[in-house]
């Protein structure tokens, strides 16, 4: 049986369920996923093929203590894995883990398989993806763009379908900016309620494990089964469970001035597209001053707390500063700058700022804030490291500072087809409840439809999508082995032919809200159907399809390349 291109928990379940797939057969899969997969960079280590083979065999029938049962996942390599390397993305720092962090090991014990170990910014210390000697793993919608950081290599594994889930850490932002990078979910739990047990700190009193996952749900499930208080973690928290209005929440909102995307028009519109979605689910925009959150933001790298990285790795930069990433290298030793009476400045300034923001508060249950300014190419970014780094932590950088907790969701897509997310930020142990109003917002996410025929712009059923609130997001083609046919002069039929090597056909994707998407679809008339297409950047979206059976005998117009130019040969030459 063919397996989806994402393998969420859900469709996994189902499918063991059923008896459809094994273990077995799904590691198989993952791992062969894993060995063909183009970008090398988001692997720094890997476990054998027999001893994942060996872990799905062991896994004999689900039982309730395993709710992770046969689910693949992945692990940032700064987070110990028995028996396996710790390189934090640094080869001269690299030790064999004894045992497996305390949060890799629960997972493990619900029954989930690890797949390896991923790439990451060297020690944590980057926002972009691309400070790693490993490689820059890149964003799985076009291989110009970051992947994110620093657990770039983490959601390219779960973006790409390599695996279900992936943990990732985050300081600063490192577990948000990824999942919006590669259209994911980031849990960012309440710093504490995930044992650092076995994690390489970054800023030690600030760290949180991540979740990178497919939807909310998994992700606050992988959460649940992952929290729980630990001795061996000073840093460890039992979980205070806060509620939030079940109706009518107030999400604070970016003042218009406060709007800075850096010339990003497109991320401008899709965070306003964001609020009016927000508001459409019963929520109320308050306007919310973001300076103290901003000048709280700035104290991560601008402040003492830069001297926390330095703790952390101080014996060991001693003697291998020049194996460090130059720009690492710059920011880690740039901390030595900072006194012992610097730090304790920094201390009351963040104190002062947190009760200017208490007032913002007030005001409302959450924030509903854009992760990210702007995507970069890896080119720009190499190019101007630290510049266009800082930019990328404007809205994430304060969360953890001010003992916050954050989802970052999916919130559609630019013009060039990249997709933009949002993070709902809370005060802490709020994670439950933001959780449940996250997950709604993103089912609530505009549907892209692909589409090549009568449906395309100036076509005339045109108007269909148009009436029901439609929006034109790109014009695309699919992947080479796609072909078209005439099914009338009227209608063309697309067709999935694995092994064709065609120049892919011309068409649009437009986004529809889901009431909108199931009113649309229920019109369409056999032998068309609604099915996942591939298009030219290897991203997946719903399109018309055709069934096989159908273009028997009829017309094959691939070498036209799309139906717009195939009518316009039909015409007449005068």
């Amino acid at each position: 049986m063919t397996l989806p291109k994402h393998l969420d928990i859900a469709t996994l379940r189902q499918l063991y369920g059923t008896g459809a797939v094994t273990p077995l057969d799904l590691v198989e899969e993952a791992l062969a996923r894993c060995d063909s997969y183009a970008d090398k960079a988001v692997w720094i280590s890997r476990v054998p093929h027999d001893e994942v083979r060996a872990a799905a065999r062991a896994l004999t029938r689900p039982t309730p203590d395993q709710p992770l049962w046969g689910i693949p996942f992945a692990v940032k390599d700064n987070i110990d894995c028995a028996g396996m390397e710790t390189t934090a993305a640094c080869p001269a720092f690299a030790y064999r883990a004894a045992r497996d962090a305390v949060t890799v090991a629960k997972l493990k014990a619900a029954g989930a398989i690890l797949i390896g170990k991923t790439n990451l910014d060297q020690f944590a210390t980057g926002l972009n993806g691309t400070r790693s000697p490993y490689g820059a793993p890149r964003s799985v919608f076009d291989p110009a763009y970051i992947s994110g950081g620093s657990s770039s290599g983490s959601a390219v594994a779960v973006a790409a379908g390599l695996v279900s889930f992936a943990l990732g850490t985050d300081t600063a932002g490192s577990g948000r900016v990824p999942a919006a990078f590669n259209d994911l979910v980031g849990i960012k739990p309440t710093r504490g309620l995930l044992s650092a047990s076995g994690l390489v700190p970054a800023c030690r009193s600030l760290d949180c494990i991540t979740v990178l996952a497919l939807t909310v749900g998994e992700g606050e499930e992988v959460r649940l089964i992952a929290q729980g208080v630990d001795t061996t973690d000073p840093f460890s928290r039992r979980d205070r469970p806060r509620a939030l209005p079940a109706a009518r929440w107030r999400f604070g909102v970016l003042a218009p001035e406060e709007r800075e995307f850096f010339g990003d028009d497109d991320r401008a519109r899709l965070y306003e597209a964001a609020i009016a979605r927000m508001t459409d689910l019963g929520g109320q925009a308050v306007t919310i001053d973001y300076r103290p959150f901003r000048e709280a933001a700035a104290l991560l790298y601008e402040g003492p707390w830069v001297a926390e990285r330095l703790a952390a790795l101080e014996e060991f930069i001693a003697t291998h500063e020049a194996d460090l990433d130059p720009t690492v290298a710059t920011i880690i030793t740039g901390a030595r700058k900072f006194s012992g009476a610097d730090a304790f400045r920094g201390i009351y300034r963040l104190e002062a700022l947190r009760h200017e923001t208490e007032g913002q508060w007030e005001k409302m249950d959450f924030f509903l804030l854009p992760t990210a300014p702007t995507i970069y190419t890896v080119d720009a970014m190499r190019a101007d490291p630290l510049r266009l780094n800082a930019r990328l932590g404007l809205y994430t950088n304060f969360v953890n500072l001010l003992d916050g907790c954050a989802v970052a969701v999916p919130a559609g897509f630019d013009s060039r087809g990249l997709p933009f997310g949002v993070s709902l930020i809370a005060p802490s142990f709020h994670d439950s409840a933001l959780a449940e109003i996250a997950d709604r917002f993103h089912r609530a996410s505009p549907i892209s439809l692909f589409v090549v025929g009568a449906h395309l712009a100036g076509m005339p059923l045109n108007h269909e999508l148009r009436a029901r609130g439609a929006r034109l997001q790109q014009s695309c083609r699919t992947a080479p082995d796609y072909r078209l046919f005439a099914l009338s002069s009227t209608r063309p039929g697309l067709l999935r032919a694995p092994g064709f090597k065609g120049p892919g056909i011309e068409g649009e994707i437009w986004t529809l809200t889901p009431d909108a998407f199931g009113s649309f679809i229920a019109r369409i008339p056999a032998p068309l159907g609604i099915g996942r297409v591939t298009i030219e950047n290897g991203s997946e979206v719903m399109g018309f399809l055709v069934e096989a059976h159908a273009v028997v005998g009829l017309r094959d117009i691939t070498e036209f390349g799309g139906w717009r130019r195939y009518l316009l040969e039909q015409k007449p030459h005068t």
